[in-house]
């Protein structure tokens, strides 16, 4: 890819913590980075994530949740608390 078609200098990493926020990505890239993230926080020894997918209509929701069910790793996942975003969020436990 030249740099018309790639409107950045360089790579970008970003940080992996215990939570992601997918408001930040398009809904087409929803199950890509949920499943790139999760590889990413298993390296980094997390048990518990968080993932932000929103409220909405459901479809982020069932996106991610369909991710979780097929990761080997994924111990179990429920809908966060409400103090963790309620149904707008996912907690899913990783093996240790």
């Amino acid at each position: 890819m030249d740099n018309a078609e790639n409107p950045f200098d360089d790579v970008v990493e970003i940080e992996i913590t215990d939570s992601l926020d997918l408001h930040a990505f398009a809904p087409r890239d929803v199950t890509a980075v949920t499943e790139a993230y999760l590889e990413e926080a298993r390296k980094k020894g997390f048990r518990f994530v968080r993932i932000i997918h929103g409220k909405g209509i459901g479809v982020q929701r069932e996106a991610v949740r369909k991710v979780l069910e097929r990761t080997p790793f994924v111990r179990s996942f429920k809908t966060a608390d409400e103090f963790s975003g309620s149904w707008g969020a996912t907690i899913a436990v990783l093996e240790s």
